[in-house]
């Protein structure tokens, strides 16, 4: 009896690497679901860089006007010129080790369940430090430049201890003066964003004076959405940073990187308003997956990774939100 001829599903061209398109199938996993749970995304100025350690991002003050005399010589105006050092973090990595057996008994696909993971949990960890350098600008009182504006946390305890209307509308109120402060700043009111705890962002979305389409509000109850509240967009949050970071990089984490760029008190805060400006990100690998097969231990590891670095640009162009 002849013996069939498998097809090589996996193999690029029949032939080659056993998982060749397996790994790419899983890489592009990995990408979409990154993409799909990152929330921060588009909420600073990104810089890649092929090598080194930091990058720099210049920043430069406004550029004054002054009335001119008959006949005087116009000699130019000064501006202050600064540039600010973002070090590249450790590198961040999400591993899963698939067994043979293990995934040759199991009756579903294994590695698309495992790569939607490792994508999610790199991207929380994304945002929880775009957060919390957000935070870091926030809270800033120096500008990177001499002369230039400084930002002010917003207070109001109505927003965690009344009721859920009351609440609600102390949130408008609070995100209508951090637009008003970012307005003081002459930050562009493009590209706002705020980023909330899950419990703020609900309120809203069942307050009636947010949706009301009588004062063109945007969203709506049945679908649980706000669009946005003074121009700015709202972005809910699950894993919104609300401890107090002090070690390594990440909020909670007892085995992040060795340095602590972005160590933050983020206790109290409810929501964080910036500008992409505010923050810069330097990426010097991007997120990428590898595949190796261990014969020793029948099975393979595959390991999602990227090194990035954050940092404050603009302290002006942020603005914290706090309860009580």
């Amino acid at each position: 009896m002849t013996a069939a001829t498998p097809a090589s599903i996996p193999q690029v061209n029949s032939s080659g690497t056993e998982d060749a398109l397996f790994l790419k199938v899983f890489a592009g996993e990995v990408l979409t679901s990154f993409d799909r749970a990152s929330k921060t995304g588009g909420a600073e100025m990104v810089r890649s860089i092929s090598n080194g350690k930091s990058a720099t991002f210049p920043v430069m003050g406004r550029i004054a006007a002054a009335y001119h005399t008959a006949g005087a010589e116009i000699l130019g105006s000064t501006a202050h010129h600064n540039e600010k050092v973002i070090t590249i973090n450790d590198l961040l990595t999400s591993s899963v080790f698939l067994s043979n057996i293990e995934e040759a008994k199991n009756h579903w696909d294994v590695r698309s369940a495992y790569s939607a993971e490792i994508g999610r949990a790199l991207a929380f960890v994304k945002d929880k430090h775009v957060l919390q350098t957000i935070g870091q600008c926030a809270i800033g009182t120096t500008p990177n430049v001499t002369g230039g504006d400084v930002t002010s946390n917003i207070f109001d305890a109505d927003i965690a201890h009344a009721t859920d209307a009351t609440a609600a509308t102390a949130m408008i109120g609070a995100i209508f003066t951090a637009a008003k402060q970012l307005d003081a700043n002459y930050v562009p009111s493009e590209g706002r964003k705020c980023f909330m705890r899950l419990e703020e962002y609900y309120k809203l979305a069942n307050a009636t004076n947010v949706i009301n389409a009588d004062f063109s509000g945007k969203g709506s109850i049945a679908e649980g959405r706000v669009a946005r509240v003074a121009g700015i967009d709202l972005i809910p949050v699950p894993h919104f940073v609300e401890s107090n970071v002090t070690a390594g990089v990440d909020a909670g984490s007892a085995t992040a990187g060795t340095a602590t760029p972005q160590a933050v008190d983020l206790r109290t805060f409810v929501a964080l308003v910036s500008h992409p400006s505010a923050v810069g990100t330097v990426k010097l690998m991007d997120l990428a997956v590898e595949s190796d097969y261990d014969i020793r231990r029948q099975g393979t590891l595959m390991v999602a990774k990227y090194a990035m670095g954050h940092g404050t640009l603009r302290p002006e162009a942020a603005v914290g939100i706090k309860e009580a």
